[in-house]
């Protein structure tokens, strides 16, 4: 019988296998852990494989005509994510004022914001400045002191744009990180969509993502790390997009058969010359951004550096290059090093121009007149100008502050921690009496009113399996995509094992998140089914996989007060600590 479900549901896109007894002995053995050998058939598809569609009989059933399911099917490639983000605006945007007040770390980076963008460096604030601000309308006069900041300007470049368009207060503040934070979402389908090859996994992964507790509260708080998250996820969509380029470069070269069918050619994988790549270049930017938010975009784009070499190796191979690491390094390194780390460099350093051209007297941005006068004379001084040594020494500085960071906080927490929510950080909290900010008259006792940076719980819970799953899928079926998902994990991730003593906290995982939701869509759609199963077979995983998302959304129903400072009666805030260590 033939499925009535669409081949969108599924991340199985294989083609026909290779005879069994033809793959390498080792081959054989890892079958039992379920490893697939690469599909044989038309290298044109393996290099560029088509986008899932949906069943005829799906339209059968609607009673659409063909050329309404043609419009509908061409269009929902951008009217599927542009509704998902459509929906993940709406509730960022409700009520971004609130809570009125200096939340967590706003303290520091609302403030920069302004200072930079009036003064173009970071200055020191009254001890009594968050007060002023609020009383006053944001109304107040800019110190001229300089301060000692430790993150680098455009993540408070970025939060100052807001601030110039709406004002010096809590909406002002806020409004660019929610404005990237709906547009990461509206980038997350996108580029589901293009690693899946399916808009309904595509748009299965931002829906997601928009149901996020964490993802929510950081788009809806003036903080670095979701500036971060949205340079980070688009630059790994630039190279996503540039991987499709030079696939489709290839499959142009190759030549056809009798048959018409494409076949490999040592002479296209091993020579072939892919040009200058401008979504690299677009991806260079992105990461000079990224680390000119925060430093561990560092480590994100070697990773993603790499990975987009292993790529271009991959598809080298599929073409038919008899070397394809040769190729790569002889080819494609060059380039690839050229179009990521000067131009991210450049944009780094570019991005201080504001403390670079304040003045060398004093009265300029912090170690400004360093080389001036601390950092007079020596053998090469002259070799670099004055700000470019006061730089150095400024980010020498801000490496060794960050190195030894160790003082104690309340909500710090143990990477080991992250990915089961084991200590999120709580941003505001209040006490209301009943009658008073929204608690209610009978409520008895005081209410409960906090945002708190909790992921929604069974989002996250599920994303441990998918992250199971997903590397299993990239070591034992050789499943690019999902080594790709892994890789993004990994960057944003592990490097902070290397610093468990210092201060850290959970919320730094906003990074890594959009590809934890990528995870999760991708097992759901193994849930869901491969193509080709039986009806039984995709009305069970179907029915697993809505019940799995319908979940995830009423969980992040359930926690909504928690993530919007709502006052609500003190038991019910209770029944919301699901684990001791939440509080």
């Amino acid at each position: 019988m033939t499925s009535t479900a669409s081949s969108t549901d599924s991340t199985d896109h294989r083609l026909a296998q290779a005879p069994q007894d033809q793959r390498p002995s080792w081959q054989q053995r890892l079958r039992r852990f379920g490893y697939a050998a690469e599909p044989a058939g038309d290298v044109r598809e393996r290099l560029v494989p088509p986008y899932a569609q949906p069943s005829p009989r799906l339209w059968d059933a609607l009673g659409a005509r063909a050329v309404l399911a043609e419009r509908i099917t061409r269009w929902s490639g951008w009217l599927g994510p542009l509704l998902v983000t459509l929906l993940a605006g709406v509730i960022r945007f409700w009520n971004l004022g609130s809570p009125k007040a200096v939340i967590f770390d706003e303290t520091y980076y609302a403030k920069d914001a302004w200072a930079l963008v009036h003064r173009g460096f970071e200055v020191n604030w009254d001890k009594n400045a968050n007060d002023l601000v609020l009383s006053s309308g944001g109304h107040v006069t800019i110190p001229s002191d300089a301060a000692y900041v430790v993150h680098p300007p455009v993540g408070k470049y970025v939060i100052g744009l807001g601030e110039l368009l709406f004002g010096f207060d809590p909406f002002g503040w806020r409004f660019m990180t929610a404005v990237l934070g709906t547009l990461s979402v509206l980038l997350l389908c996108r580029i589901g969509r293009r690693l899946f090859r399916s808009t309904f996994l595509g748009c299965l992964a931002g829906g997601l993502m928009a149901v996020d507790g964490l993802h929510f509260v950081m788009s809806r708080t003036s903080l670095l790390d979701g500036v971060l998250m949205f340079f980070v996820l688009a630059a790994f969509g630039c190279l996503v997009v540039d991987r499709d380029r030079a696939r489709e470069r290839l499959a142009a070269a190759l030549p056809a058969d009798a048959d018409g069918r494409t076949r490999p050619d040592p002479s296209v994988g091993d020579r072939l010359r892919l040009g200058w790549r401008p979504w690299r270049w677009a991806a260079g930017l992105m990461f000079g951004l990224a680390i000119g938010t925060k430093w561990n975009g560092l480590y994100i784009m070697v990773a993603f550096c790499l990975m987009t070499l292993l790529w271009d190796a991959g598809s080298r191979k599929v073409a038919g290059a008899r070397h394809p690491y040769l190729a790569v390094l002889k080819y494609d390194t060059g380039l690839a090093f050229l179009a990521t780390v000067p131009v991210a460099v450049a944009v780094y350093v570019a991005s201080w121009t504001g403390w670079i051209l304040s003045p060398a007297n004093g009265s300029g941005g912090y170690y400004r007149n360093w080389a001036a006068t601390d950092g007079k004379g020596g053998d090469w001084t002259w070799l670099f100008p004055d700000w470019w040594r006061s730089l150095w020494h400024y980010e020498h500085e801000v490496y060794e502050f960050h190195t030894h960071l160790t003082s104690p906080h309340t909500y710090q927490s143990n990477p080991w921690s992250w990915l089961v929510l084991g200590r999120p950080v709580s941003y505001f909290y209040e006490s209301p009496s009943p009658g008073s900010d929204g608690c209610p008259v009978d409520a008895g006792e005081k209410c409960a009113r906090e945002v708190l940076a909790l992921g929604t719980p069974l989002l996250w819970w599920a994303g441990c399996f998918a992250l199971l799953y997903v590397l299993w899928r990239w070591a034992f079926r050789r499943d690019w995509r999902a080594g790709a998902i892994a890789c993004g994990i990994a960057a944003g991730y592990l490097p902070w094992f290397l610093y468990q003593e210092r201060t850290i906290f959970l919320f730094y995982a906003v990074v890594f998140l959009p590809f934890l939701c990528l995870a999760v869509a991708m097992m759901i759609g193994a849930i869901v089914g491969p193509p080709g199963s039986s009806d039984t077979r995709r009305v069970a995983g179907a029915t697993g996989a809505g019940v799995l998302v319908l979940l995830i959304a009423w969980n992040f129903i359930y926690f909504w007060p928690l993530y919007t400072g709502q006052a609500i009666p003190i038991d019910s805030w209770r029944s919301r600590m699901w684990l001791d260590t939440w509080v």
